[in-house]
């Protein structure tokens, strides 16, 4: 396992937004209040004990679930089901921040193999090489390294490259790009890969493609994915919540953070108390001394998640019921720097789609599907039903997902982009159809009515409803997310998916490890270098290769 890193050098002249060096002197007598318990947190911590020699004990991490871990979760039993809502896409090139996390956590099985080694193995042994990447409505397996574009989409996607994001503003995507391209095998691939949809943010969009450029030559095959050997909860979340509980950091569940008091003079910004409600002791404050620390997530695309079941539909929750987005509308009123939540969180037609979840208790399944489409489980990613009414895909992941899955049991994957409108197989919208039905619709996507008897008897499907799971990529202005530091913020910074991060990609674990470091390095004035955001436009060869593939 790669050692911690020896922090040298590490402070920064004093300004507005780090602590002064007296503070940092004083540092092993402050205190870090981390509101929330997702990835973002978690790295945050992290950062401030290896980073910044922040002692552990002195760290509270503030979680209103039970389980940190945030978005990355998977759950459930062989008896009763598996579940993950999502699995987010890991890469070498562009996961720099998490990569250098994780390569100084432990696996829980080896403290001499650290979570990136493991990552690599894993890759390596089962690398992925998707043979069966789009689908057609007639079961036949299409050519996809055939991306269909033609002089004018090259050219509607270059311009995008080249317009400024201030030029770009608010617009959509498909202000940008004709009926064409979207009807083309490139689309298709990206647009799940990344779950863009067509009116999502032509921003996001154009640093998507800036940031995963070197993607351009394998989308068809997906060579550059990097899996986790379990589900991400299992393989990242367990790992690193158990580092930092070995090294003294308090999970406090049960709490939720309703507000933050701050106070400004001369232009410097500080939070000076943290507003609780505890279940067990109602509401409570805690006042924040001046080398105390308060690093806030903001928002959550998983908030108001709702389960459905074999005969039952998940609820499209669409009143804000869980409180995720209540602490950050709470605080956009306070400052105008402090973001806009209801630009995220308030059209969730545009944001919202449906994942499930087998648990198969036989293999005729997976079995089939391997011949089908000649990849093992684990190496296939993505397969996507071009002609699919709710553009489905699935995936098929290297059994155990997870911890303790017996050898007879299997899961497998899936979502839907489009969930209102009525399926080839079923006849209703995905939003509509209980789990079986779900089944059903994909059974008769891949032509599998043979099987379909023993698949039904023998497949539990949990299914999850997501009201803002693409919320990230709403169209947006600058001033719609707030800086990670604020300006003038001098002992607090805000985390998580909604923050502004330059050039940087949201809807990925990298985002939210990104911020965390850098708010820990900023706040804490430690002269460590952040990996720089990548772009394959500065590497000659990646350049060359998307520029090839593009004009294939």
């Amino acid at each position: 396992m790669a050692p911690a890193r020896t922090v040298q050098g590490r402070r920064h002249g004093a300004d507005l937004g780090r602590l002064d060096d007296t503070m940092i002197d004083s540092g092993r007598a402050s205190k870090a209040y981390l509101v929330g318990g997702g990835i973002a947190s978690l790295a945050a911590a992290a950062f401030l004990i290896r980073d910044g020699e922040f002692p552990g004990e002195n760290i509270h991490v503030l979680e209103r679930l039970p389980l940190a871990g945030g978005s990355l979760d998977g759950s459930g039993s062989p008896e009763r089901a598996y579940v993950t809502r999502g699995g987010r896409m890991l890469e070498d090139e562009a996961y720099t921040c998490l990569w250098d996390l994780m390569g100084t956590i432990p696996t829980l099985e080896d403290p001499d193999v650290s979570v990136r080694q493991e990552i690599i193995d894993f890759n390596r042994e089962w690398p992925t090489d998707a043979r069966a990447r789009l689908i057609d409505r007639d079961h036949r397996i299409l050519d996809a390294s055939r991306l269909g574009l033609d002089t004018h989409d090259r050219l509607e996607l270059t311009r995008l490259l080249v317009t400024p994001e201030s030029v770009i503003g608010a617009r959509r995507i498909d202000e940008f790009f004709s009926e064409h391209f979207f009807a083309t095998n490139f689309w298709a691939m990206w647009r799940t890969t990344f779950a863009f949809q067509n009116w999502h943010s032509a921003i996001e969009l154009k640093r998507y493609f800036l940031r995963f450029l070197q993607e351009f030559p394998r989308i068809h095959t997906l060579a550059g994915v990097r899996r986790t050997r379990l589900n991400q909860y299992d393989s990242i979340v367990r790992p690193l919540t158990r580092w930092l509980v070995e090294r003294g950091v308090r999970f406090e569940h049960g709490v939720t953070v309703t507000d933050v008091d701050f106070v400004e003079h001369d232009g410097i910004r500080r939070a000076g108390r943290l507003h609780l409600e505890r279940p067990e002791s109602g509401r409570e404050t805690v006042e924040l001394a001046d080398l105390d620390l308060a690093l806030i997530t903001l928002g959550s695309m998983t908030a108001d998640a709702a389960l459905g079941g074999d005969d039952t539909v998940p609820e499209l929750v669409r009143d804000k019921r869980d409180g995720n987005w209540a602490l950050w509308e709470t605080l956009s009123r306070k400052a105008p720097d402090f973001g806009r939540p209801a630009v995220f969180n308030g059209n969730i037609a545009e944001a919202a789609w449906e994942s499930f979840t087998l648990t198969m208790r036989s293999p005729a399944l997976l079995k089939r599907i391997e011949e089908f489409s000649g990849n093992a489980p684990g190496t296939g990613a993505l397969m996507t039903f071009k002609d699919s009414p709710w553009l489905m895909s699935i995936v098929v992941p290297r059994p155990p997902h997870f911890d303790g899955q017996p050898e007879d049991v299997f899961t497998l994957w899936g979502y839907g982009l489009f969930m209102d409108t009525p399926g080839e197989h079923t006849g209703k919208a995905m939003s509509e159809c209980t789990g079986r039905e779900i089944l059903t619709e994909l059974l008769g996507q891949l032509g599998f009515d043979d099987i379909a008897d023993e698949v039904r008897a023998t497949t539990t499907v949990t299914t999850v409803m997501m009201p803002y799971i693409t919320s990230q990529f709403a169209r947006r202005e600058v001033r719609d997310r707030p800086l990670v530091i604020p300006h003038g913020a001098r002992n607090f910074a805000f985390l998580g998916q909604y923050v502004e991060i330059p050039e940087d990609v949201v809807f990925t674990v990298e985002y939210s490890v990104r911020g965390a470091m850098h708010a820990v390095h900023q706040l804490l004035g430690l002269d460590l270098p952040t990996p720089p955001v990548h772009h394959a436009l500065t590497d000659p060869t990646a350049a060359l290769a998307a520029l090839r593939t593009a004009l294939g």
